[in-house]
């Protein structure tokens, strides 16, 4: 049997797993308020862009912070006279800024498309399936036992809670799992010396960004032809 499949026990995570979760639980509060001030900043150089126009302006946004962020902390690492428990400490506090970062995007775009998202297992099941990407989208159709495209709009939005929950314990195992070896590789390689670690900071964001943009496009499909009022 598949591991994750709906009818086998979830394992729990550990503490340090659970405080990567603790993390994402953070910024998707931090940031859930903010969806539609992020919207409008997407907006503001063209009030009559439509939501397709919106979501471009958001993924510029998003991909460009991130790597910003990212490029900064290396930077600051491969600063004379920074030591390398300076660095790591700076990279920590780099990975609340980074989840919350992507948390907006996400968050932000299931607003343009009009999902639902007002309980917090809905958030996370949004926020955890983007950013692991087809490995988040294979678990939700399964756990779900819904099939078709775009499963951010036709399974998020109306499969009961308890199913979300279920989803949620097997995406956060996951999340643990990826994020914390992923987040691990890029934090060495921000200390590395000579400006090399901006290099790497932002290069890894870059792609990370790039790729969860890519999850989202799939999540969610085409964007609506106008705004519903």
């Amino acid at each position: 049997m598949a591991a994750g499949a709906p009818d086998e026990p979830v394992p729990a995570v550990s503490a340090g797993g659970q405080r990567v979760l603790d993390l994402l639980d953070k910024a998707i509060d931090l940031q859930s308020p903010l969806v539609r001030k992020n919207i409008a900043r997407a907006r503001q150089r063209n009030p009559e862009a439509t939501p397709a126009e919106v979501i471009r302006n958001l993924e510029r946004m998003y991909v460009s912070a991130l790597a910003g962020t990212g490029a900064a902390v290396g930077g600051a690492a491969a600063a004379p006279g920074v030591g390398t428990g300076v660095a790591l400490a700076l990279s920590a506090g780099e990975a609340l800024s980074s989840l919350e970062l992507s948390a907006l995007f996400v968050l932000s775009v299931a607003e343009v498309h009009g999902v639902p998202i007002d309980e917090i297992e809905r958030r996370r099941t949004i926020v955890m399936g983007i950013l692991l990407g087809g490995s988040g989208s294979t678990t939700i159709t399964k756990v779900a036992e819904r099939t078709g495209q775009h499963w951010g709009r036709q399974i998020v939005a109306k499969v009961p809670i308890e199913t979300l929950r279920q989803i949620n314990r097997i995406l956060g195992r996951n999340f643990v799992t990826k994020y914390g070896t992923k987040q691990g590789v890029i934090v060495l390689g921000r200390v590395a010396p000579f400006g090399i670690g901006a290099l790497i900071g932002g290069g890894a964001n870059a792609a990370v960004a790039a790729l969860t943009v890519k999850a989202s496009r799939h999540a969610f499909g085409p964007p609506p032809t106008s705004w519903d009022d």
